[in-house]
């Protein structure tokens, strides 16, 4: 059973998961926004910078534009929990 609720990631843990994922942090040319690709994706991972935690839907929908299952984001998630790192 899935204990992870992605209504309450917050924006550095995202960021902490795209770079795990090998994404890479671009210039949106929004300042309210972060834009994060990786080469294999067909669109840029994109949520606002001013909504902490993330909006559970931008969070779904990055998942599903990096093509990983909500249950490898919870293993990585409760992962890093246990090992302390907390952000």
């Amino acid at each position: 059973m899935n204990t992870v609720r992605l209504s309450n990631i917050t924006i550095a843990e995202f960021e902490a998961f795209l770079e795990y994922k090998e994404c890479h942090r671009v210039d949106s040319g929004n300042e309210g926004h972060e834009k994060w690709e990786k080469a294999g994706i067909t669109r840029p991972v994109i949520f606002q910078t001013h909504l902490d935690p993330i909006p559970e839907f931008i969070v779904r929908n990055g998942l599903r534009d990096l093509g990983v299952s909500r249950n490898d984001f919870a293993q990585w998630y409760l992962g890093r929990k246990k090992k302390g790192k907390k952000q």
